[in-house]
């Protein structure tokens, strides 16, 4: 049983950097911060769930099942994540290459404490709530100082791909599309450190403010972290509306104000870059169509341009309404992994992915978000996201680009660097 607390925050700002520290304490933790960027479909400006009562962890194998059943049973706020590799439970798909992370492919927990955030209005809710304890906690959180734990200024990033391989591999890719095998393929390499200390609450901080992306996320599960600056949502569901918004297409920003307008038209008007972001709104209106009311499926936004700290980038926006024959689950099973970290036609290009790539995915390219207790639900795509195995000591960071018949391997090379550029910078 849940109640509600409200309070006033006189500086909202302040007040989601002391949630979040004062949210350091527990074992499981999930913080949301929107950056007051604009936004046709937001809910809350800040979300922070902390201290598991009930979980759920597994392996891809009955995954989507063994979610429904949680959702349906806990009837909760769900909040957690999807790795990509949960792929493997929705075809006839594998992953064996390297993991240097570990991470259980799909985690959820139902928080004891929550704080929605909405403007200067805070929403608090407790399971089995007691006033005293709401009290307490707030006084804590108004109180709560930054942690001076530094990362460790030794931390040597490898890149697991050389740029010759690179090269090489992006050339065979492009021989798939024109042997008319995929029309496109996401091709994605892997940034690691090993022996790695690093403080995740300083690192999430700092990539943030040189970011602000509209879906930033610190997650941690005990030993395993998520520092992400996501840009791009995957899936949300209001009512019977469901909106996906995915990105393909990104142009480099400029301290020149001229330069940098030049930049955005640029990438308004590139024909690979408008192809191969056209390709992944129709393959998303088809993965919507699976489970939408008849004639439903709307391209609200084709091609739009937004502007984010480090880069511009192309958004679309398509839209459904949800035949409730369907479960929030299915939603999701039938649209995961998203089209914009896959390619077209999707299985084909998972499995050409696969044989290219060096490194098995994991949570990266996949989603993290929650569920609402009446079934409403908003999940991120895991891209522009650094994460962190505590107990093996080993960080990651991986990017990639949309290969298709126009691509230029230096030019996706590039791209790649210009994504990774916010990671390094944060983690040298």
């Amino acid at each position: 049983m849940r109640t509600s607390i409200y309070k006033s925050i006189s500086d909202p700002k302040l007040f989601k950097q002391q949630l979040l520290c004062w949210s350091q304490q527990f074992r499981e933790i999930i913080y949301f911060d929107s950056n007051d960027y604009n936004q046709n479909y937001s809910s809350y400006d800040c979300v922070v769930a902390v201290d598991a009562f009930t979980s759920i962890k597994t392996d891809f194998f009955n995954a989507f099942e063994d979610l429904k059943q949680y959702q349906q049973s806990t009837k909760d706020w769900l909040f957690g994540y999807l790795s990509y590799d949960l792929k493997n439970d929705i075809e006839q798909l594998h992953s064996t290459n390297f993991d240097g992370l570990n991470f259980p492919e799909l985690y959820f927990f139902q928080p004891k404490k929550l704080f929605l955030l909405k403007g200067d209005q805070l929403e608090i809710q407790y399971l089995n709530l007691c006033d005293d304890e709401v009290e307490a906690d707030f006084e804590e959180i108004l109180e709560c100082q930054k942690s001076k734990v530094e990362t460790d200024a030794m931390l040597k990033i490898q890149q697991r791909v050389s740029k010759e391989n690179y090269l090489d591999k992006v050339s065979k890719i492009i021989t798939h599309i024109r042997q008319g095998d995929i029309y496109e393929a996401n091709f994605c390499m892997e940034f690691f450190a090993e022996n790695a200390t690093i403080n995740p609450i300083e690192i999430f901080t700092k990539l943030n403010e040189i970011s602000r992306p509209p879906f930033a996320v610190f997650f941690k599960n005990h030993k395993h972290f998520l520092l992400s600056a996501t840009p791009e949502r995957y899936l949300r569901k209001v009512g019977d509306l469901v909106v996906s918004e995915p990105i393909k297409g990104t142009a480099k920003r400029f301290l020149d104000p001229l330069e940098d307008e030049k930049s955005k038209m640029q990438l308004a008007l590139d024909p690979k870059e408008r192809s191969e972001n056209i390709m992944i709104t129709d393959l998303v209106r088809n993965d919507l169509s699976r489970t939408a009311q008849k004639g439903s499926v709307e391209v609200k936004e084709l091609c739009g341009i937004y502007s984010f700290l480090q880069v511009h980038q192309m958004i679309s926006t398509v839209t459904s309404k949800l035949d409730p024959q369907y479960s929030v689950v299915e939603v999701i099973k039938t649209t995961f992994p998203m089209g914009s970290m896959t390619g077209a036609p999707k299985i084909s290009a998972m499995k050409i992915i696969e044989e290219q790539e060096e490194t098995k995915r994991g949570l990266y390219s996949g989603a993290v978000g929650y569920f609402a207790p009446n079934g409403d639900f908003d999940f991120n795509v895991v891209i522009r996201s650094i994460l962190y195995n505590q107990e093996k000591a080993y960080v990651s960071f991986s990017v990639g680009s949309a290969i298709t018949s126009q691509s230029v391997p230096e030019k996706e090379y590039e791209e790649c660097l210009l994504k990774a550029k916010a990671m390094r910078e944060v983690l040298s």
